[in-house]
């Protein structure tokens, strides 16, 4: 039985642990950023590690009353792709916390993108 009690403490312990690490994770993820381009780099999108977006940029030469619907697909096309990186981004980091935790590969952390 006390056994028992040593194998709950050490599980806490692992438990309180792994939130300080997904803690310290999702803080990093806050500060780290990642840029998407569509057209040649006619419009940029940056997104934080939890998948926010932070800005839009336009290139001016872009903007033309006949060019909306190109303009439109651009910003679809950038968006989309800041958001995917920074999805990739928070995968890596979650990754990273399972394995100096020991968990077996494909473990899924609480928070962890799909």
């Amino acid at each position: 039985m006390l056994g028992n009690i040593g194998n709950l403490a050490q599980l806490m312990r692992q438990a309180k642990d792994v939130q300080q690490k997904l803690g310290e994770v999702q803080r990093k993820l806050s500060a780290m950023t990642v840029e998407a381009s569509a057209g040649g780099g006619m419009v940029a999108v940056v997104a934080n590690g939890h998948q926010e977006i932070l800005s839009v940029k336009i290139d001016p030469a872009v903007v033309n009353a006949a060019e909306v619907e190109l303009l439109e697909e651009l910003v679809l096309a950038a968006v989309n792709a800041a958001r995917k990186k920074a999805e990739a981004l928070a995968r890596e980091e979650m990754s990273g916390v399972a394995q100096q935790l020991g968990l077996p590969e494909g473990f899924k952390l609480p928070g962890a993108s799909p």
